[in-house]
């Protein structure tokens, strides 16, 4: 056995020649019986016995086995590893296991010219072998099916890559292989959209980006809740300065709401303002008319909150309300309360083309109601949804209703769109069994569980708001994690109504030929998924899961959707890693919900996408909120630096600044490209192998904007590990950079690599990245920085008195130098990632010697640079006696085993 993985519901071995796949028995069984479990083998026929494997991308953690009595026979502190690679299992082919949330994928990796054909897979355990509807390999077992998902082929060149056709072949009953159609090895393409730009929105404080709008001319419209009081706004605005309150609402301490509206190209604010009263206020959605005026609904807890005359409600406490925003930013066309004696949560607003305003969210028993409404009266016992529609002046309400059944939990509204003739869409979910719905609607039966599962569900009200044009449930029978949820709906010209959210339930409704129509096969994990429903209700027109793609695992929130021109759903989302890592995701899904293109964004904290929008154009605009300072962003894009605050006990780890990005799908983003050749050391410019805290170089193309980034620093003060919108990623941990232009950047390599032997590296630009890279890592690998940064000549030296040396300024003998280096190796105490040096000062762990003229030199002091980033070697050495004088005596520098290159100079009296 090289390599073992435990998984709920399985356990994998993998040896040298085959994968053993264990199930486990059914819980109701005794451990003991043998027949409750299934093996099946995965065997490569005629293929190399012997390939070399490695493990890649190690984790954090280790395991430990004690066994038995004997001590000699416990094994401790064995590595984890993300990745498992075995080398040319076929002439010219890799296979690297890894896992995908809590599945196993498995990729052949074929170098030019390799031959797919040649891959034959044997399977032993199973009793039936076949190709499902979507392409999935299933193998039966006596104790549950095995299914493998449909093959993902790729053809790379130059860091970019497209998708080939690929399917399944049985060739036998238990041997497999590959059809590929037809490729060019020499031109491959990367299929990813383009991020047109993106920014931070904050200021010292915590914000985050809660809702998004865009107009027909590219203006973006933000809305949130912000902590900080210097968050940017400008002059002239409804409220330029934070009025701030408690945190009974927001979770953070002094809350407004704030209101952006940015230019087609991100570069600048049209305008921006608070808004808000002296106690708790969050602005959770908006929406844009023909003519600029935006919408905005949230909650408040402030008495004196900003209201206009003659509207609807211009007192209340704990209520939602509806504010109207002039084009300019400058003045309230209407403001209002909207609620009653309980509390009342504005979650979605749509906006119709005469200037009504329609809301959905949740409220309690006393809301306002109208005569005639589909639901005048409170289901209870706790929340309720409901929707309202305000006359353009909000003067009135056209209608307002309760929406909802008797469910001991309720439910609630989270997303609402409007169509042509004034019907209004909702979705959010329910924990009631009588819901109402609609005969002949999709689903009239609740199948989640009060107090325990949710069903989302999506209703159509009609324009006057006295009927449901049709209303169902959403949803399966849930799981661990609480069931189904919709987060937001969109509707098409047809009257198609498009939802996301996400899914605890396996039995989530999909329908044939969609993109994923099994989700997760372990419990206690969610999905994203995405429904388009037919205008009448009646059925789905596709449904499907969205995790379990390459992209992104099991664990996916789908918060926000929009709906293009051609019909085609536009999602961004969420998908957690870790608890402290999060990486967000945006993608468009064709008009069948068959294919789906996407692309991350990230950094080396959390991120989480909250909303969604889409220009006439198809550009996608997505807002949410980061505690990553090294989230990518666009050059020239309003803020490329992050400002927010420290992450707030017991409040969500993402927030800390808002962002916004702009996404374009209807080009090809170019991968950035680069070589094991282009990595060299930042002082001797030579290639070799790198060294934990080594300062390096790499050459290539594609890595960053056109004119210079230079090194940034976080609120914590280290290096950041994003420059102008790239980063360099050392298995799955972002380095620090210190700058990057679109051919070469400079990065420290992290200290965690003194445990390893090699590390793939990836460079990233704008959330696309290129292909890996192998680079050894040795205990050091150390070089002498000079003048000119050629690597050669004079080094970077320094006389007794401070002074530069050089042949004009000769060193005595006898006489202390300071010789600036790098690639010294780990340190004690431990390297700190871009971190600055101070006391105490880290020294290298290995030994370190300096010649001058070849002559050992006493070295007096050895380790960092004081002020200066940790990766960067100061060594004081004495001149020693017997030096031949010159303007260019050799010098140099060994540390452990490793002595710098040739080359290198000082000018010695």
């Amino acid at each position: 056995m090289r390599f073992l993985a435990r998984l709920s519901g399985y356990r994998l071995l993998l040896t040298s020649t085959e994968a053993v796949l264990t199930l486990a028995q059914a819980a109701e069984h005794s451990r003991s019986e043998q027949s409750g479990r299934a093996t099946v083998r995965m065997r490569l026929l005629a293929a190399n016995t012997n390939p070399e494997v490695e493990g890649l991308d190690r984790l954090s953690g280790t395991s430990n086995y004690f066994r038995g009595r004997d001590p000699k026979l416990w094994q401790t502190n064995i590595p984890n590893y993300a990745r498992v690679r075995f080398r040319d299992v076929y002439p010219g082919v890799d296979l690297v296991y890894h896992g995908a949330g809590r599945q196993l994928e498995y990729d052949f990796v074929l170098a030019p010219g390799a031959d797919p054909g040649v891959i034959r897979l044997a399977f032993d355990g199973a009793s039936k072998i076949g190709v499902d509807e979507q392409g999935d390999l299933a193998l039966s077992t006596a104790h549950g099916d095995v299914v493998l998902r449909r093959p993902v082929v790729w053809q790379e060149t130059k860091g970019v890559k497209r998708e080939i056709a690929g399917r399944y072949a049985v060739k036998s009953w238990n041997e497999v292989g590959f059809e590929v159609s037809d490729y060019d090895a020499s031109a491959p393409l990367v299929i990813d959209p383009v991020l047109v730009y993106s920014t931070y929105l904050g200021g010292s404080g915590n914000d985050e980006g809660l809702g998004i709008a865009v107009d027909a001319a590219g203006n973006a419209y933000v809305v949130g809740v912000t902590s900080s009081t210097n968050f940017p706004t400008m002059p002239g605005v409804v409220q330029p300065a934070f009025r701030g309150g408690g945190s009974l609402v927001t979770g953070f301490p002094n809350g407004d709401a704030f209101v952006t509206k940015l230019n087609p190209t991100g570069t600048a604010l049209v305008y921006s303002t608070y808004l808000g009263g002296s106690d708790d206020d969050i602005g959770s959605a908006i929406a844009v008319d023909a003519a600029g005026n935006a919408y905005i609904t949230g909650e408040t807890e402030s008495t004196d909150f900003p209201t206009t005359g003659g509207a609807l409600q211009t007192t209340g406490a704990a209520n939602a309300f509806v504010t109207k925003l002039n084009p300019t930013g400058t003045a309230l066309v209407y403001s209002t309360y909207l609620g009653g004696d309980a509390i009342d949560q504005g979650r979605a607003i749509a906006v119709d083309t005469a200037g009504n305003a329609y809301v959905t969210g949740s409220t309690s028993v006393g809301f306002s109601t109208t005569p005639g409404a589909f639901q005048t009266t409170f289901g209870g016992p706790r929340d309720g949804a409901f929707v309202a529609k305000l006359n353009p002046t909000g003067t009135a309400l056209v209608y307002s209703t309760y929406l909802g059944g008797s469910g001991d939990l309720g439910e609630f509204g989270s997303g609402i769109a409007v169509d042509a003739a004034g019907n209004a869409y909702v979705t959010g979910s329910t924990y009631s069994a009588n819901f109402p719905t609609t005969p002949g609607a999709y689903q009239t039966v609740f199948r989640g569980s009060p107090f325990v599962n949710t069903n989302a569900f999506i209703t159509k009200v009609n324009a006057g708001g006295s009927a449901l044009v049709y209303s169902t449930y959403l949803g399966g029978s849930g799981g661990e994690r609480g069931g189904d949820r919709a987060s937001r709906i969109a509707v098409d010209a047809a009257g198609n109504a498009y939802v996301t959210g996400r899914t605890g339930s396996r039995d989530f409704p999909t329908t044939p030929g969609a993109l994923r129509t099994t989700g997760f096969s372990s419990p206690g994990f969610v999905d994203a998924f995405v429904t388009k429903l037919n205008a009448t209700g009646t059925g789905l027109v596709y449904s499907t899961y969205l995790g379990g793609l390459s992209a992104f695992g099991f664990v996916v929130y789908g918060s926000g959707i929009a709906v293009g021109s051609d019909g085609s759903a536009y999602v961004t989302g969420t998908s957690p890693v870790a608890d402290d890592y999060s990486f967000v995701f945006v993608g468009k899904l064709n008009a069948s919900g068959a294919a789906f293109v996407s692309s991350t964004y990230g950094g080396s904290r959390s991120k989480a996408a909250t909303d969604i929008a889409v220009d006439p154009a198809g550009n996608a605009y997505v807002t949410g909120s980061t505690n990553s300072p090294d989230f990518p962003t666009t050059p020239g894009a309003f803020r490329t630096t992050y400002g927010g605050g420290p992450v707030l006990p017991g409040f969500s780890t993402s927030v800390g600044d808002a962002f916004l990005l702009k996404v374009d799908f209807s080009k090809a983003a170019v991968a950035p490209s680069f070589s094991p050749a282009g990595t060299v050391n930042a002082a001797t410019f030579l290639q070799g192998p790198v060294a934990p805290g080594e300062i390096v170089t790499i050459f290539g193309t594609g890595f960053g904007p056109p004119t210079l980034a230079t090194l940034q620093l976080t609120p914590d003060g280290k290096v950041n590990t994003g420059a102008g919108g790239t980063r360099v990623l050392f298995g799955d941990f972002a380095a620090p950079i210190i700058y990057s232009v679109a051919n070469q950047l400079s990065v420290i390599v992290p200290y965690f690599l003194a445990r390893f032997a090699s590390t793939q590296v990836q460079i990233e630009y704008l959330g696309t990245r290129s292909a890996p890279v192998t680079l050894p890592v040795a205990p050091s690998s150390p070089g002498i920085f000079t003048l000119n940064a050629s690597g050669k000549g004079p080094g970077a030296i320094l006389n007794q008195d401070y002074s530069v040396n050089s042949a004009g300024n000769p060193a005595s003998v006898g006489s202390i130098l300071q010789i600036f280096a790098t690639g010294e190796g780990q340190t004690k105490p431990p390297g700190v990632d871009g971190s600055l040096a101070a006391i105490p000062l880290p020294a290298p762990l290995l030994p370190v010697s300096v010649k001058i003229g070849g002559i050992p030199a006493e070295v007096q002091y050895a380790g960092a640079a004081p002020g200066l980033v940790a990766g960067v070697l100061q060594v004081n050495a004495k001149v020693p006696p017997g030096v031949t004088p010159g303007s260019a005596v050799p010098v140099s520098l060994t540390v452990g085993t490793a002595t710098s290159p040739d080359g290198v100079t000082v000018a010695i009296k």
